[in-house]
């Protein structure tokens, strides 16, 4: 144990913290706004609410923690922010209790699918093109956020972006570590905050016991783990893949279902591999050194079980801030993720056409069948791939064997 403190000592970096509070800072202060709309749709008791809270942020925190130790890799967990959407317009007609064992159902399904293996064979058989376009088009948008920002606030967001850029030129590693310093002080110079309404009381998580009917199961528990794979799990392990982490993500999705199977009875609807925070924690902002990147990963694993503590009232801390502010500062912290994502679309140049058509896809936003531009930007970009590349293959190898013979 003291070996493993002294290695964390030696390998931890101001940059590294900080990239992972700003993924921190971004999942309370954008997806969890989500949640709150899905729990006010469904009338749920401020205890049931803050419950909620408390078990998603420990539970990612706590498989976070884990899973950054373990593997020396940022893996950066949250809960799922598409299933939080479904949730938004199924919750309501569903009891409570109901709604918990459709939530255990989707942790069971998640759960023995990370066990069997099966999801890191359809990993591999994505072309480097597709989910390096697939990781662009999920992060296109928090880059041109920035920009779309400056209307609303110019002095705030352009004083970020100058701030990003002379810090760029001088010490890059601290860039973003500056930009949050200036956002913040010209924010609360302006009085653009609300931290005076802030009151710090720690949650005590409520026990519900599931109870257990066909349509929850099958309206809820079914979609929530279908959601959660393909607008989690794909687009998060596309997010390392794309940083050179070669993990299997079996043993990723095992730990994170089972911390859903453990946190369901306390509201929990899913814990699982973040993809845009995790953005923030896997480049080389977070350290040039990719070996010490997992840092980000504990941090940000430690920040989570804090504020979960506290049920959700560190996270009003972060919505407190300003949009614009927020907004800026995810888009400054994720350009080398978006430039990863767009200089692995471009090198593949054999599946080109297809790729451009998956990031075009997901950056589109799409929703269609209940399911988001992630999910169809794969789907899409397959089929174009099948369709422009396999059958050449085939004939190819047919046309050789008929030379050959």
């Amino acid at each position: 144990m003291m070996r493993t403190l002294r290695q964390w000592r030696q390998d931890a970096s101001l940059s590294a913290l900080v990239a992972g509070f700003l993924a921190v800072l971004i999942s309370y202060a954008g997806p969890l706004v989500v949640v709150f709309q899905a729990a006010s749709q469904a009338h749920l008791s401020t205890a049931q609410t803050s419950s909620w809270i408390w078990a998603i942020s420990i539970g990612s925190g706590v498989s976070g923690l884990i899973l950054s130790w373990r593997l020396r890799v940022p893996i950066i967990t949250a809960w799922s922010t598409p299933g939080a959407a479904l949730l938004v317009g199924m919750l309501p007609g569903i009891p409570w209790s109901e709604a918990v064992g459709a939530y255990l159902l989707s942790a069971l399904l998640v759960t023995l699918i990370g066990v069997s293996g099966v999801f890191d064979r359809f990993i591999e058989r994505i072309p480097k093109g597709i989910a390096a376009a697939m990781l662009a088009g999920i992060l296109l948008h928090f880059g041109m956020q920035v920009f779309a920002s400056i209307k609303v606030d110019p002095l705030l967001v352009l004083a970020m972006i100058l701030t990003f850029l002379i810090v760029k030129r001088i010490w890059p590693r601290y860039a973003i570590a500056a930009v949050m310093a200036v956002g913040i002080a010209i924010a609360m110079a302006s009085g653009n905050t609300h931290l005076s309404q802030l009151r710090f009381t720690p949650v005590v998580p409520e026990f519900v016991a599931p109870a257990w009917s066909w349509h929850a199961l099958l309206s809820l528990g079914l979609p929530l783990a279908l959601v959660t794979l393909t607008g989690q799990y794909v687009p998060g392990m596309a997010v390392l893949r794309a940083s050179g982490y070669r993990v299997p993500a079996s043993g990723i999705i095992s730990v994170t279902g089972f911390t859903s199977l453990l946190l369901a009875p306390f509201g929990s609807h899913g814990v699982n591999l973040a993809a845009i925070t995790a953005a923030i924690c896997t480049g080389k902002e977070a350290h040039e050194d990719a070996g010490r990147r997992y840092i980000a990963g504990i941090a940000c694993g430690l920040l989570y079980i804090g504020i979960g503590i506290f049920g959700g009232t560190l996270a009003l801390l972060f919505q407190a801030l300003p949009a614009e502010l927020i907004a800026a500062l995810a888009g400054l912290a994720l350009l080398g993720a978006i430039a990863t994502g767009l200089v692995g679309l471009a090198q593949d140049e054999k599946h080109r056409d297809a790729s451009v058509i998956t990031f075009l896809a997901t950056a589109s936003g799409m929703s269609f069948l209940g399911l988001g531009s992630a999910f169809w930007g794969l789907v899409i970009g397959g089929v174009s791939y099948l369709v422009l590349h396999r059958p050449w293959q085939i004939r190819g190898s047919r046309q050789s064997a008929m030379d050959q013979a």
